[in-house]
């Protein structure tokens, strides 16, 4: 067994993918009046998921970004709604927030232990 273990690898690859996410929504509200745009989004808990399962290494999981064309769409062909890509961006921050918190608590005990504290 090596230094980190697969939670350690899961939550690195998780900010990873939670920092594309929130560049992705960022640029969704940026476009929210830009005629005929279609929102895009980043799945990046069901490709952790499906490496996991699959047993695929973590460090080879890629994160798709995807065009998302469901929801209403604006008389100039828009389907951002800015109020709804808010909320994802808010989610998304606690999402990332939580995961270098927990990430930081791991490395904290490594330090601990490897200092003997």
């Amino acid at each position: 067994m090596g230094l980190f273990d697969v939670t350690q690898a899961v939550l690195e690859r998780a900010m990873s993918g939670a920092a594309l996410r929130q560049q992705v929504l960022a640029n969704n509200v940026a476009n929210a009046n830009t005629p005929l745009f279609v929102r895009s989004d980043v799945d990046f808990q069901a490709a952790i998921r499906q490496a996991l399962a699959s047993g695929a290494p973590l460090d080879s999981v890629q994160f798709q970004v995807t065009r998302d064309s469901s929801g209403a769409v604006s008389l100039d062909g828009n389907n951002v709604s800015v109020d709804t890509e808010m909320a994802r961006l808010s989610e998304n921050t606690l999402t990332y927030q939580s995961l270098a918190s927990i990430a930081k608590a791991r490395l904290k005990m490594l330090e601990d232990a490897v200092r003997g504290s």
